[in-house]
């Protein structure tokens, strides 16, 4: 993993192309009720033991990632919008909405509050990062975990 040394965030590739950005995760958060950033800790404490996985704020988004990003939680007005892409389409009651994106296809959560975080959405969350990372090791066995 390679990590900018402006914006400090980490990538699978040595000096990836990327738009260096100033943001925290505080900034992401300014305008958020705290019942959303309740449910954001929720996620980052259950999620961030999920290693190896390191967190990093982009201009509108969190990015997490374990070599390759496999979760974007994007703070919203009223939700918290948490997306992941499959090769397939999952079904879910927990998912809000799904997009063909590329050959993959793109999953969003919402959440209003911390309860929404139920065990299905864990469960659909480390399954994701789980096959995200597998297919890394498998594409790129020579980078160090």
């Amino acid at each position: 993993m390679w990590t900018c040394p402006k914006c400090n965030r980490q990538f699978k590739t040595t000096n990836q192309s990327h738009t260096c950005n100033e943001t925290t995760l505080d900034d992401l958060f300014l305008k958020c009720s705290d019942e959303l950033i309740l449910a954001f800790d929720r996620v980052l404490s259950e999620v961030i033991n999920w290693q190896p996985c390191s967190v990093g704020a982009a201009k509108k988004a969190v990015v997490f990632t374990s070599k390759k990003a496999w979760l974007i939680l994007r703070p919203m007005t009223k939700a918290l919008d948490l997306k992941f892409y499959h090769g397939t389409i999952l079904e879910s009651d927990s998912l809000h909405q799904t997009t063909k994106w590329g050959k993959k296809y793109a999953h969003h959560i919402r959440i209003r509050q911390e309860e929404d975080l139920t065990e299905e959405v864990f469960d659909l969350l480390r399954n994701n990062k789980t096959i995200t990372y597998n297919i890394c090791l498998l594409l790129f066995p020579l980078f160090e975990l």
